[in-house]
C-alpha cells in the first residue's frame, strides 16, 4: 500500500489501473471483476472514489481496522505534501516573497479543470434530461455561487430523474437487510460537528464540519471537489485568494496519491493565523473531515449494495447526481478564470494543457514541472 500511495499518479482511472496492475495480477487479493464493481459502487456514493475503492479493498481482505490502516497509509503522504505546501506559500506571502514564479500554474489550473469537465460531460451525459439538469446546474451555481445552493441541486436532479425509472430494467428482488451502525455514525457526526462549530464559533472546528459536509456531499471524485472548496473558502469565506488557490490546484496535480489530499493545503491556509502549528493542524484536519463521510458510508453500503441497485429508482436517481455534479465543474472553468488576465499568453497556455491533457494524459506531473521551471526562467 505504501509503494502505491507514492507511485499513485494521474487521478481516478490511472489508480484503478494501478491497483488491478498490484492487488488483482501481482497480490491476486481478489479477481479483477470484484474490483471493478467494488470502483463502480464507489463511483455512485459521495467521497474520493479511489480512496473509497482501496479503502473497500482493505475492508474485504481484513475487515475494519486493515481498511483504516489501508486509508492512513493510502492518504498519508500526499496529504503530508500538500500541508507543506500550504505552509510554504503561507510563509512567501507572510514574507512578501514574490511568487511570479507560479504565473504560468494558474492558468495551466485553469486548463486541468476544463480537461476534467470535458471529460466527465463526455461519460455520464447521455440523454437530453442529464444535458439539461447540467446546464441548469452550471447557469445557478454561478449566478448563486452558494455553498448551500450545491446539495439542494444534487437533490434535486437525482429526484428528476428518479421519476424516470420505468426506463430502467426489471431486476428480481431480495430481501435487504441493513445494517444502520455506520450511516448512523456518519450522521451522528456531521450533526454533531455542525451544533459543536456553531455554539463554540472555534476555526478548527467549523474547518472540519465545512469539509466533513463538503465530503458528504461531493459525487464524481475530486474534480468536482474543486467548485465547492473555490464557492465555500475563496468566494464565500475568504480564507484564500484566487491565486493561491489556483496555485495549490495545479500542485496538486504533480503529487501522487487522492486528489483529494489539496484539500489539506486549503487547511493549512485557512489556519495561518495560528502560526506554523496551526497550519499543520490545519492541515490535517481537513484531510480527516474530507475522507471520514466517503469511509463510513462505503462501510454501510457496501454490505447491501447488490440488493439495494436492484431499485429501478435507485438507479434511475444516479444520472441526475452526476449531471449535477457535472454541471458544477463546468462552472469552475469560469470562476478560476475570472482572476486571471484574458491576454494571449494565459489563454495560448490554458489551451496548450488541455490540449496535451486530452492526448497524454500521464504528463500531468511533468506539466506542472514545466510551468514552475518557466516561470523561475522567465
Amino acid at each position: 500500500m505504501l509503494i502505491v500511495s507514492v507511485t499513485a499518479f494521474g487521478g481516478p482511472q490511472a489508480h484503478l489501473a494501478l491497483f488491478l496492475k498490484i492487488f488483482v495480477e501481482k497480490r491476486a487479493y481478489l479477481t479483477e471483476k470484484e474490483l471493478i464493481e467494488l470502483n463502480a459502487l464507489c463511483q455512485v456514493l459521495p467521497g474520493p472514489t479511489s480512496t473509497q475503492t482501496i479503502t473497500a479493498l482493505g475492508f474485504k481482505i481484513g475487515g475494519p481496522r486493515l481498511a483504516y490502516l489501508t486509508l492512513l497509509i493510502w492518504a498519508f503522504p500526499a496529504v503530508s505534501i500538500m500541508t507543506f505546501i500550504g505552509i510554504l506559500m503561507s510563509h512567501f506571502y507572510e514574507k512578501d516573497i514574490s511568487v511570479t514564479f507560479s504565473r504560468y500554474i494558474q492558468p495551466m489550473a485553469v486548463g486541468f479543470v476544463a480537461y476534467a469537465a470535458i471529460k466527465i460531460a463526455w461519460t455520464v451525459i447521455k440523454t437530453k434530461t442529464a444535458f439539461f439538469l447540467m446546464l441548469i446546474s452550471a447557469v445557478l451555481l454561478f449566478f448563486f455561487p452558494s455553498p448551500f445552493l450545491i446539495p439542494l441541486l444534487l437533490i434535486f436532479a437525482g429526484s428528476l430523474t428518479a421519476l424516470k425509472f420505468k426506463k430502467q430494467p426489471i431486476k428480481e428482488k431480495k430481501g435487504i437487510a441493513i445494517r444502520w451502525e455506520n450511516f448512523i455514525l456518519w450522521a451522528g457526526v456531521l450533526i454533531f460537528a455542525a451544533i459543536l462549530g456553531h455554539y463554540t464559533r472555534e476555526l478548527p472546528i467549523r474547518l472540519f464540519e465545512n469539509f466533513y459536509r463538503n465530503g458528504s456531499l461531493i459525487f464524481g471524485g475530486g474534480n468536482v471537489l474543486i467548485p465547492l472548496l473555490f464557492t465555500e473558502f475563496v468566494e464565500f469565506k475568504h480564507y484564500l485568494s484566487s491565486e493561491e488557490f489556483l496555485i495549490g490546484f495545479a500542485i496538486v496535480q504533480s503529487v501522487p496519491g487522492p486528489v483529494f489530499s489539496y484539500c489539506a493545503y486549503v487547511g493549512a491556509l485557512s489556519m495561518r493565523e495560528y502560526g506554523i502549528g496551526g497550519e499543520i493542524a490545519g492541515g490535517f484536519i481537513a484531510s480527516f473531515g474530507i475522507f471520514l463521510p466517503g469511509t463510513f458510508l462505503i462501510y454501510f453500503l457496501i454490505r447491501f449494495w447488490d440488493s439495494l441497485k436492484q431499485y429501478r429508482v435507485i438507479r434511475a436517481s444516479i444520472e441526475g447526481i452526476t449531471a449535477a455534479s457535472t454541471g458544477l465543474v463546468l462552472t469552475t472553468i469560469i470562476l478560476l478564470a475570472q482572476p486571471l488576465d484574458l491576454n494571449f499568453l494565459n489563454i495560448f497556455i490554458v489551451l496548450i494543457t488541455f490540449t496535451t491533457l486530452f492526448f497524454v494524459r500521464a504528463l500531468a506531473p511533468l506539466l506542472i514541472i514545466a510551468g514552475l521551471l518557466a516561470g523561475l526562467i522567465f
